[in-house]
């Protein structure tokens, strides 16, 4: 379990990142569309509630132009037909006073300033006073704060928007649209807008105010965006396996072409070696019995005893085909001895096999005992050695309980050679075993030919170097391969 979770841990973190990442920009594009439209909302309620003051303040000053003070009629009381935020029309003649004191301050600055001017708001009650002083009459118009909204041209839904808007002067504050602002809460992006109306007689503060939490995040989005780079992720996997599988399955046909083109090399010579003597016996005891055989009388005691030997030479050929041992006497001339990066080498012989050992149930690691080093030695043949020395110590570990299988590559430089050592927790080799793994044929394995340990430590001699075989203390077997380290340049 744990070795598949290293396995997968590299595209399990690149997923997390990306999610994370376009999650983030996900919901930061939302933020700013929703900080977009909260500007334009308040901006456009701004703009409406500038519009009214406006009015507001043409209205009393038309009412001071037209003098209508004196007029029977009143008819600056129909202004509530036409403006239905208008409460009340107060006016003073000449000759008449104030009810209120307030109302003479405000009249007295008026006349000053020469406009309308606020007195008194009520603004928690929803209501405020304009006064404008003028000759021969003044007036006093109460407006009503929700009365002035044109909710038909509201850009928002007073009842149903997240958008909280409040009319603020000197402390009071009223409120045109309660939102779903909650001051307290901290979680989440909060936006704000405060600006004064520009009329001079009315100097509110529009206050807006938005909230938005957690839970407005287009979570759904964001889900969509992981499970997107989910299969992108699994695709590329796939991709990079099959790409992976097929270059571990080219490698291995190449090591098997290898092992078999060695192997075949070396039967070859072996059989030369061993066939060469009894069939020239062969040959001179035909040719003896031939010739007896042709003589006149025919000797037939010397044919029959030519012959007998002949087929003894046979059967001795006999023996050294089905055993097919041999022994290589003369050393590989074709290697190409280079310097050869051995942790590179040994880092990509266990990346072929990783495919078995993961099968298998086998956890393989390399240990480094220092830096770095390189090795004098024929790429091909060191490959293939280490190639037979990890399937050698597959096998072996193929006979113990699958959570004790452990292999291990040790490299180490000591003196003037290199070492790549191989370390199973296997059942080891038995005492009279030992002495005869590198034989030629020796195999206590059913069905092996034994020529692995023999063609590899064969391959080692022919590059300079050595192999050797241990048992570990309390089990397992450990595989030496020595080599010259490379000259420094």
């Amino acid at each position: 379990m744990m070795l598949r979770l290293q396995r997968h841990a590299p595209w399990i973190a690149a997923w997390i990142v990306a999610s994370a990442l376009g999650g983030l920009l996900i919901g930061q594009l939302e933020i700013s569309r929703l900080e977009e439209a909260f500007e334009n909302d308040v901006r456009g309620a701004y703009r409406l509630l500038n519009h009214r003051a406006g009015q507001h303040d043409a209205l009393l000053s038309t009412l001071a132009l037209l003098r209508s003070g004196n007029d029977p009629s009143r008819p600056e009381q129909r202004l509530q037909s036409v403006y239905p935020q208008v409460v009340s029309v107060q006016h003073r003649s000449t000759e008449a006073v104030w009810p209120q004191a307030h109302l003479v301050a405000a009249e007295s600055e008026s006349r000053k300033l020469g406009r309308p001017v606020l007195t008194e708001p009520a603004m928690s009650k929803g209501r405020y006073q304009l006064v404008m002083g003028a000759d021969p009459t003044s007036y006093a118009v109460q407006i009503d704060v929700r009365g002035m909204v044109p909710w038909s041209e509201w850009p928002m839904a007073a009842d149903a928007s997240p958008v909280r808007l409040t009319l603020d002067h000197a402390g009071q504050s009223f409120v045109l649209q309660p939102g779903h602002t909650n001051p307290s809460n901290t979680a989440g992006w909060n936006f704000g807008f405060t600006q004064q109306l520009t009329s001079a007689s009315q100097p509110f503060d529009m206050v807006a105010q938005r909230h938005v939490g957690w839970g407005e995040l287009p979570w759904s989005q964001m889900a969509s965006w992981s499970l997107l780079v989910a299969i992108l992720l699994l695709a590329a996997r796939a991709l990079l396996r099959q790409r992976t599988d097929g270059q571990r399955a080219h490698e291995l046909l190449r090591l098997g072409q290898v092992a078999r083109l060695n192997t075949l090399g070396k039967l070859a010579a072996g059989m030369a070696n061993d066939l060469n003597q009894p069939v020239a016996e062969m040959l001179t005891n035909t040719r003896i019995a031939n010739r007896v055989l042709n003589e006149d009388p025919p000797d037939m005691l010397t044919g029959q005893l030519a012959v007998k030997d002949a087929l003894r030479h046979a059967q001795r050929v006999s023996d050294v085909i089905n055993r097919l041992r041999f022994v290589v006497s003369q050393p590989n001339k074709a290697a190409r001895i280079e310097d050869v990066d051995l942790p590179a080498l040994a880092r990509r012989a266990l990346h072929v096999l990783e495919p078995e050992l993961r099968r298998h149930g086998i956890g393989a690691r390399i240990e480094l005992g220092g830096p770095e080093f390189s090795l004098r030695g024929d790429p091909g043949a060191l490959e293939q050695i280490m190639h037979n020395l990890l399937l050698n110590a597959m096998q072996s570990l193929d006979q113990v309980q699958i959570n004790d299988r452990r292999l291990t590559v040790h490299l180490a430089a000591s003196g003037k050679h290199g070492h790549f050592i191989v370390r199973d927790t296997g059942p080891g080799m038995p005492i009279d075993v030992l002495p005869h793994v590198f034989e030629p044929f020796f195999t206590t394995r059913e069905g092996g030919l034994g020529l692995g340990l023999s063609l590899s430590e064969s391959m080692a001699h022919a590059m300079g170097g050595t192999l050797t075989a241990f048992n570990q203390t309390p089990h397992g077997a450990e595989f030496r391969l020595s080599l010259p380290l490379s000259l420094p340049h």
